[in-house]
């Protein structure tokens, strides 16, 4: 996906990207940051809720871990023991909102605690076997697997529809396909590209034709500076002109009616061009997420050169549903 943005934008596309080995501002910063009342109430949650079955569980254990909980009918909000001052849950927004809470109690929000006390959330193309050992629970596991077979049923279908029927076969149209929107992209920035030469072209022709007269005369007037003083605005103009077109490399200039001609070739070019292109943009990113998802479904690495018949496609995921 992001190759079809870079190819629609006209931008250079990295073929071997290399893993970024940087880090955020706030890892950079590390224990210099200073931590707030609402981080230190993140990571409490954090610490408290696995061992919670339900809101009212996790709200006991939180006065039972020294804080003081306010729970009216509008919000619930929490204050740490030490310190500090009440905090709306719905104020820390993210996974901490009281909505998010109760979805993660129920296993339909997933979130991978780091190192360092932090929450982030994982991709949303589970790998069920990883988040099992993970021992986030059978609700977890349930909710991950649905996702999953959701997409594994929307690529088979998306697959069915299209007529193909192997590993190899998608790789291709997917190739094929992000190559012939690289293309037509192309081709519309180009066609566009010479539209706007021509109307500068015009432009300055125009302008050449309105100001000779007066270049002409202040040539023989023997470059008068009195001359230039009076007639400056056009002699500028004149010069920009004939720079213009020597920067093109003009020896002759086209006429305005031969512009106007191509102009109007080039705009029907431009709008036959755009009639297909929405199409062939849907159509290469349906296949780049369909590749993705195979990928995926059948443990292939994107990179992966190994061709896969129908056979082998059929076997692989019942290899990975026994392992899981």
């Amino acid at each position: 996906m992001s190759d079809l943005l870079c190819a629609e934008h006209g931008l250079f596309v990295i073929e071997n990207p290399k893993p970024s080995k940087g880090r955020n501002y706030g890892e950079w910063l590390g224990d210099k940051k200073p931590q707030s009342w609402s981080d230190r109430l993140k990571e409490k949650i954090d610490e408290i809720l696995p061992s919670c079955a339900t809101f009212e569980s996790f709200l006991a254990a939180m006065r039972a871990a020294g804080c003081t909980v306010r729970d009216n009918r509008k919000y619930v909000s929490i204050m740490l023991p030490g310190g500090g001052r009440p905090i709306r849950l719905n104020t820390l927004g993210g996974d901490y909102t009281e909505a998010a809470i109760r979805e993660r109690l129920l296993g339909q929000r997933a979130v991978k605690i780091n190192s360092e006390g932090g929450a982030t959330r994982v991709n949303l193309l589970i790998d069920i076997q990883a988040k099992i050992r993970e021992g986030k629970g059978s609700g977890y596991e349930n909710w991950a697997k649905v996702f999953n077979l959701k997409q594994s049923a929307k690529t088979l279908i998306f697959l069915q529809e299209n007529g193909i029927d192997s590993y190899e076969d998608l790789k291709k149209k997917a190739s094929s396909a992000s190559g012939g929107f690289a293309l037509l992209n192309q081709k519309i920035r180009d066609t566009e590209t010479r539209m706007n030469e021509v109307t500068e072209l015009q432009k300055y022709i125009g302008q050449y034709g309105k100001t000779r007269a007066v270049y002409e005369a202040y040539k023989r007037s023997g470059w008068s500076q009195n001359y230039y003083d009076e007639h400056t605005a056009d002699i500028i103009l004149h010069r920009a002109a004939k720079s213009y077109f020597d920067k093109l490399g003009l020896k002759k200039l086209p006429s305005i009616n031969q512009l106007k001609q191509e102009w109007g070739t080039l705009a029907v070019e431009k709008r036959a061009l755009y009639a297909g292109y929405r199409d062939a943009k849907e159509n290469a990113k349906a296949l780049a997420v369909a590749l993705g998802n195979a990928n995926h479904i059948l443990g292939i690495a994107p990179d992966t050169k190994t061709t896969h018949n129908r056979g082998a496609s059929h076997e692989t995921p019942r290899r990975k549903e026994q392992e899981i």
